[in-house]
């Protein structure tokens, strides 16, 4: 099995357990935290789905799927259209509210085609080539898509538990 293999069964099934986390849940369901100042599942999701996106389109040399298919407009968050949700306040975090799980699975999605377009294309050596030169030592692509994937993962595994104390 190909590093790429590997990397576009783990992004697959990331996508699958976004959608176990959302599927059929009401508005109410999704964003509402399980106590104050907590994260809402509607928050988990659009955050792992923005890293992934601006991360992605980053190392990709990409637009992000959030402005490049019109997902910021469907939002309509009022929050700047670059905002990932990093550090945000739970005033921010309140601010993140869908009305259907359809939105936030389709920009999901959307970002998971990307990111499997993308990953498809990629060679051995394509993973050692430095995407941020920010960091000592500079991050390879290949470690790039691990700490996307260890992000993912975290918050789709929040975003369960949130779901499973309702």
């Amino acid at each position: 099995m190909h590093a790429k293999d590997i990397l576009i069964d783990t992004f697959s099934r990331i996508q699958e357990e976004v959608h176990a986390a959302v599927d059929g849940l009401p508005p109410d369901g999704l964003n509402t935290p399980p106590a104050d100042g907590a994260n809402s599942i509607s928050w988990l999701i659009w955050h792992l789905t923005r890293i992934q996106d601006d991360h992605l389109a980053d190392a990709a040399e990409l637009e992000q799927v959030w402005l490049s298919q019109g997902w910021a407009d469907r939002f309509a968050l009022g929050l700047p259209h670059r905002d990932t949700g990093y550090g945000h306040t739970s005033k921010q975090v309140a601010q993140v509210r869908v009305d259907s799980g359809d939105l936030l699975l389709g920009y999901y999605d959307a970002v998971h085609a990307q990111t499997l377009a993308f990953v498809r294309g990629l060679g051995a050596k394509d993973l050692e080539r430095v995407v941020d030169e920010r960091w000592d030592p500079p991050v390879t692509l290949g470690v790039r898509l691990v700490s996307v994937l260890s992000d993912d993962l975290q918050h789709v595994g929040q975003a369960a538990y949130v779901r499973g104390l309702g």
